[in-house]
Order: C-alpha cells, then structure tokens, then sequence
C-alpha cells in the first residue's frame, strides 16, 4: 500500500475481549478507536435461553464494533493483533472488514489528509 493510503480496520467481535483487544491494539500503536454495542447474526444464529421457565429465542447476538482509522500503523500489523487476541476457533469470534478512506477532514480546523489526524496542539 501507498504511503498516502488511509485505512479503516473494522472489528465485529464478543463483548467481553474488548478489554484485552484494546490493549493488544494500544500495544502496536493504536491511539485512537471508536466502540458501538451492536447486536447481528452470523453462522452462529443466535441461541435458546430459558428466563423463568419461559422459553426465548434469541437471534441477535450483543457484539462490539471498534473502528479506528489506520495510516501510520500498518494494516497487517492491526489484523495480527486482533487475530491473535480475538481468536478461540468457536464460531462468534467475529470479522475484520478493511476498506479504503478516500476523504478525512478535521472539522475543527479544516485540515484534510493526514494532518487530519494528527493530534497537535494549537
């Protein structure tokens, strides 16, 4: 990839690796990640439980979605660290999408690019 190349790394994973993703995440150089609670179906496609003797079906699975934007770290190094923190083999573990930013703009000062984020101070 090019140097001028702008990353989004999504992760779709179980809830409780978060703290443990974070910190693998940090240790490469991660500064900076946005987390959504989110709730999908996969393969696993939910599971029965049982709430005071009544039967429930449940489809959606809780997840968290962290997405941070990539450009200094390289990209690989981001999915070695999230392959090797997050995998246990089970199905759930989760999924890794990487897409291509064409456009990032600072709204507080209009800086476009790279200088986008970059974290200066003023």
């Amino acid at each position: 990839m090019s140097d001028d190349v702008i990353s989004k790394v999504t992760i779709i994973t179980r809830r409780e690796k978060f703290a443990e993703l974070r910190d693998a995440l940090y240790g490469i150089g991660i500064t900076g990640m946005t987390i959504t609670a989110v709730e999908g179906c996969g393969v696993q496609q939910g599971h029965i439980r049982y709430y005071r003797g009544v039967k429930e079906e449940i489809r959606l699975m809780p997840k968290i979605k962290v997405e941070m934007i990539v450009c200094e770290v390289p990209v690989q190094a981001v999915i070695d660290a999230a392959l090797d923190t997050l995998r246990t083999g089970e199905i759930g573990d989760g999924k890794i999408f990487v897409s291509e930013e064409l456009r990032v703009v600072k709204i507080r000062t209009g800086d476009e690019g790279r200088a986008a984020l970059e974290n200066a101070e003023e």
